[in-house]
């Protein structure tokens, strides 16, 4: 494995992290002890920050991945969990549930203290409100030890922008902003960086749509990026190569970024992900990939409140 710093916070994590919300049974059901035993094979490969959020099969992510840590030495990962959002539409950035939000994380992780709390999914909610309320409610609990960074996670980068710009933030986080398709999120990571916000990637398979079974029904992405995806898939297939393999060692190779999450409530995969992400792609095929790619780079979809994401700065 290898350690990147995170940010200005003293801290060094994996360079793949372990995103947990396969624990909650978000991609489909799950046998609790298997996720258990990914979480611990996990971190017996090196990788020492996990990602969580109530939101996450309510609340089922937090729970499992609780009893998963219990007997792990609390100084060996880096704990993240989020505030914000508890469902599907059900969002609440006050300050009142903000502190209840991280007293039922911290009960439900097993621990006296949340290494980073970031508030989730910020372009759904009022960014007046989460500068002005739930980020100083993350500092009091901060101040009080129950908390040791403060970050925002969210798709739309402008939104991010907007609340790093108000509030100096440990982190923030976007997903599918930097994989094959969208490159995006290297291109803010500067600005990011220089007010020593550490950058987290997630979802480097771009929620499906860069695998072999494809993205799902549900997915928000345009017909035409859904197409390009495909031949991408089709193109890795026919040199041998599992295109997940590709885009996992795409995403997780720039050191600007601190790490980049993908979760598995399954060992084997979760061992599979660590080889992937620590390898490098053909460079022939990833030079065919940009190919085919380009009438579809960096192409976003709409996420959250319209006035969180102008027209053109998704």
């Amino acid at each position: 494995m290898r350690y990147r710093p995170l940010g200005r916070t003293g801290l060094t994590v994996s360079m793949l992290g372990y995103g947990a919300s396969p624990l909650g049974g978000v991609f489909g059901r799950i046998d609790e002890r298997a996720g258990i035993e990914a979480v611990r094979a996990t971190l017996e490969l090196g990788v020492n920050i996990i990602d969580v959020s109530p939101y996450y099969g309510a609340t089922t992510a937090e729970t499992v991945l609780g009893r998963a840590l219990r007997g792990v030495d609390r100084a060996s990962y880096v704990l993240a969990t989020k505030v914000g959002r508890y469902g599907e539409a059900a969002f609440d950035f006050s300050a009142a549930r903000t502190v209840r939000s991280v007293e039922e994380s911290l009960a439900r992780l097993g621990t006296d203290h949340l290494d980073l709390v970031q508030c989730h999914d910020i372009e759904f909610g009022d960014l007046d409100q989460i500068i002005g309320e739930t980020l100083p409610a993350l500092a009091r609990l901060r101040e009080a030890g129950k908390v040791r960074f403060i970050g925002v996670t969210g798709y739309p980068l402008a939104a991010l922008r907007r609340v790093a710009a108000a509030v100096p933030l440990d982190t923030v986080l976007s997903y599918c902003r930097y994989t094959l398709l969208d490159r995006a999120l290297a291109t803010a990571e500067p600005e990011f960086t220089a007010r020593g916000t550490a950058v987290l990637n997630a979802s480097p398979l771009a929620m499906g749509l860069l695998s072999r079974r494809g993205a799902p029904d549900w997915h928000p992405a345009p017909p035409d990026l859904r197409r390009a995806a495909t031949a991408v898939a089709d193109l890795c297939a026919r040199r041998g190569v599992d295109i997940a393999r590709v885009a996992l060692g795409f995403a997780a190779a720039p050191t600007r970024f601190a790490t980049t999450f993908v979760g598995s409530a399954d060992a084997a995969d979760m061992a599979r992900n660590v080889r992937w992400a620590l390898s490098e792609p053909d460079p022939d095929l990833l030079d065919d990939i940009e190919k085919l790619l380009t009438p579809v780079r960096d192409l976003a979809w709409p996420s959250g409140r319209p006035e969180n994401t102008p027209i053109g700065e998704a």
